[in-house]
């Protein structure tokens, strides 16, 4: 017996990146894709009521609302500025039109955005989501 059979580490199942992302973005469980992952409009559940995942484990702070500011600013500003130099609209427009859609496209997407990081963070087992890990063990 040498050294390298001493130990063993886990192997760990692979938890598919892009199907993760996809059932968060969708609301849903990241594992069964089938319990809901919001118990409230940003509150994510602790646990999957379908198959017992616990999902208390993310860690998402802020970065939904940078992402979100990122698509959505790149959408208004891009839409603003072809419509601004193609027609020239009024001022009131500009105010009565940019103004709402920027607040409705970013409250549409916050949710979807934070349930695709929590996602993420499921598939590469970040932050707690790995049942291998010794701060989890504990």
């Amino acid at each position: 017996m040498n050294a390298h059979d001493t130990f063993k580490f886990p192997v760990a199942t692979e938890r598919p990146l892009l199907q993760s992302i996809w059932r968060g973005f969708l609301g849903r469980c990241p594992n069964c894709g089938r319990g809901k992952m919001f118990r409230k409009f940003l509150k994510v559940a602790d646990r999957c009521e379908v198959c017992g995942e616990e999902l208390h484990h993310h860690r998402a702070d802020d970065a939904p609302a940078y992402f979100v500011i990122a698509i959505v600013g790149h959408v208004v500003v891009a839409l603003a500025f072809t419509v601004e130099v193609a027609f020239w609209p009024p001022w009131w427009f500009t105010f009565a039109f940019w103004l709402p859609l920027t607040l409705l496209l970013a409250l549409v997407l916050l949710q979807p955005v934070k349930g695709a990081i929590v996602g993420l963070q499921w598939a590469y087992r970040m932050h707690g989501f790995d049942p291998n890990h010794a701060e989890d063990l504990s």
